[in-house]
């Protein structure tokens, strides 16, 4: 497997005060960012995923609502172990967070409340995805 880094956090916050209040991620440098994208499920059963990339890097934080993140270190991209470990997480709205996804990830994603949305930030133009899109059957990491 290769090197690869970590999954990391970045950390946000709100202020408020009697005009309303505003979100932020002040550490968040968005200077690689290319393009970004909206995602809102159908509904909390759908699980949107297992997709990941070799090249592009996502950093992904949620609008509203909650998210289950499952992830997945690709060990051998043309034959993916079925019993790679999978790393789960819960993202929420609330936490004001980006979590930062290296290269080499497999991601997969459920809403858990009905209405979330979550914001996608990519590091390569759309006219790079078909190069770079590694996909799985949902069921194909056993250890889900």
């Amino acid at each position: 497997m290769e090197d690869l880094k970590k999954v990391s956090f970045i950390e946000g916050g709100v202020a408020k005060d009697h005009r309303g209040q505003i979100r932020f991620v002040n550490d968040f440098d968005m200077t690689l960012v290319k393009r970004f994208y909206i995602i809102k499920n159908t509904d909390t059963e759908l699980i949107r995923g297992w997709r990941a990339h070799r090249i592009e890097q996502r950093w992904f934080y949620v609008l509203s609502g909650v998210f289950e993140l499952d992830l997945v270190q690709i060990d051998e991209w043309d034959n993916a172990s079925p019993e790679l470990p999978i790393e789960k997480m819960v993202l929420k709205a609330e936490e004001q967070k980006v979590i930062h996804v290296p290269v080499g990830y497999g991601t997969a994603f459920r809403a858990l409340e009905e209405g979330s949305e979550l914001l996608v930030f990519a590091d390569y133009g759309i006219d790079h995805a078909k190069n770079d899109d590694y996909t799985w059957p949902i069921d194909y990491f056993v250890n889900r």
